[in-house]
């Protein structure tokens, strides 16, 4: 039934929030902020806007049939929200957010000897201390420079600095550091101006801290240092845009959302014709942009949602040249019969059983034995030459009875084992949303490793050329500096100080790196 979208316009309130259009199929093409909810979905329908849009708004609009909207309190909350549900769906009229960056996190490592702020974009389950995201990226570093320079903490790169460091250093000579490295401050002292400072970043005590850069703004004004009431003014707007209060839109908590997984799950292994739903999926996908690095991918979805711990990526071995069959073939030989390898090690006492490989593994995990669990249902990126590469491995392996799918992205095609004819799940049912999901998942991640691998190549490609660097002095060069292009910004003098590197070795380096 077609949607009233006027009647459905006029319950629409004037607040801050994120809306996605929607086609006829139910599928969502498009996600957006707005300060005023009410006012960004009117200018969609008034006539006046398709005549002058572009012609992607142009179609857009044609094929808007529904929307859907999530209020928030702010529009930094807006802005975070939008983000996080591109990423989700990827609507196909959307540009922004669709790649794989994220919105800026503060990182502090306690088991530094001086801790430090550093900017990231992705969280880590490594004992480090995490603040954020934040949605204003200019106004999160300005406050992060304020901060330091407030507390005197230290900005330098070296985990330890020491006296070397110390002699290439300003930030103390200005009194932006406390300078920890010459001793100059104890590490109680230091580690007490890092508690505050993680405060103010927590937005403890924020309030105060407004109130007393408002007080030094009136008196610098009041005293005709105009320029000082200015810097000021401009530390309590970034303060301001930093440190109010926004909800986390994590995978989990507080994310509106209209994906159903346990729903989309019956759904799936309805249409699939499965003993159940499928609680257990793992997804494969190749990536080989180019024949140095190919590699695959495996992702995890554990009762319909991601199982990020569990994913897996692979550098393709066995392959010679672009061949995404024997890709597959390989790479599913090598996660099942891990699989099997460590299961059977674990439970050494299965060798004489005479049930089914599969039976063994759904017994091994139900009575918690099973050191890795075998999944309800293997899906490949790919159509009938990946599936029959991926079931022939299976079928050595003896998972004859492993539930395995083949997807094929131009028209979403299911394809199974025995059958020449695909089945071809609707549109708008949520069993393929899903797995297009855990498709679009695996895809993402196999080629955020192929990036990795090209940019690693590209950056040790440089110095391993280089006459006057030896494998030793290149790892040196990278630990301390970082990258080559901050290697080509450095004087003789810098990287004369690494252990082993003279002058003229140091000469020799720049003069290579041009």
């Amino acid at each position: 039934m077609a949607v009233d979208l006027k009647a459905k316009l006029r319950e629409v309130p004037h607040q801050p929030g994120v809306y996605l259009m929607k086609d006829r199929l139910g599928s969502i093409i498009y996600v957006g902020k707005a300060r005023d909810l009410r006012k960004r979905l009117s200018s969609y329908f008034m006539a006046s806007r398709k005549t002058r849009a572009d012609l992607k708004t142009r179609a857009l609009i044609d094929t808007i049939a529904d929307f859907e909207i999530h209020q928030v309190r702010n529009e930094a909350e807006a802005l975070l929200l939008e983000g996080k549900l591109i990423k989700d769906y990827r609507p196909r009229y959307n540009v922004s957010f669709r790649d794989d960056k994220r919105f800026l996190l503060v990182k502090l490592d306690p088991s530094e000897p001086w801790p430090r702020f550093v900017l990231t974009r992705l969280k880590k389950e490594d004992g480090g201390r995490y603040f954020g995201p934040f949605a204003h990226s200019g106004a999160l570093r300005a406050t992060i420079n304020w901060v330091n320079r407030r507390y005197g903490l230290r900005v330098c790169r070296p985990r330890v600095p020491d006296e070397v460091a110390y002699k290439h250093c300003n930030a103390d000579v200005i009194r932006n550091c406390s300078a920890p490295c010459v001793g100059r401050v104890s590490r109680e002292d230091y580690m007490a101006k890092v508690d505050e400072a993680c405060d103010i970043l927590s937005g403890k005590g924020r309030r105060e801290v407004f109130q007393e850069i408002e007080d030094e703004m009136e008196k610098a004004a009041g005293r005709l240092d105009f320029e000082k009431a200015a810097l000021l003014r401009d530390v309590l707007d970034n303060l301001r845009k930093t440190l109010n209060p926004t909800r986390q839109f994590t995978r989990g908590r507080g994310v509106p959302t209209t994906v159903k997984p346990i729903e989309d799950l019956a759904e799936l292994g309805e249409e699939l014709g499965l003993e159940g739903p499928p609680r257990v999926m793992e997804c494969f996908d190749i990536s080989n942009v180019s024949s140095n690095h190919i590699v695959a991918s495996m992702v995890r979805f554990t009762e319909g949602r991601p199982d990020n711990r569990n994913y897996r990526r692979y550098r393709i071995r066995t392959v010679e040249g672009q061949d995404d069959f024997a890709s597959m073939a390989e790479v599913i030989r090598r996660r099942y019969s891990r699989i099997l390898k460590e299961n059977w090690e674990a439970v050494p006492d299965l060798d004489d059983s005479q049930e089914d490989i599969v039976e063994i593994q759904r017994r091994l995990a139900k009575e918690g034995r099973a050191k890795i669990v075998l999944p309800d249902l293997v899906i490949v990126d790919g159509g009938k030459g990946q599936l029959s590469s991926a079931v022939r491995e299976l079928r050595q392996l003896g998972l004859h009875e492993l539930p395995v799918i083949g997807l094929a992205k131009q028209r979403e095609e299911v394809f199974v084992p025995g059958k020449s004819e695909p089945i071809l799940i609707p549109h708008e049912r949520g069993a393929l949303k899903l797995l297009q999901r855990i498709r679009d998942e695996a895809h993402r991640f196999a080629n955020g490793y192929n990036e990795l691998l090209y940019r690693r190549r590209m950056k040790e490609s440089v110095l391993d050329d280089c006459p006057a660097i030896s494998p030793k002095r290149k790892q040196q060069l990278l630990e301390k500096f970082g990258s080559v292009a901050r290697i080509r910004k450095a004087s003789v003098g810098e990287l004369a100080a690494l252990p082993g590197i003279s002058e003229r070795s140091a000469e020799a380096i720049l003069d290579w790196l041009g």
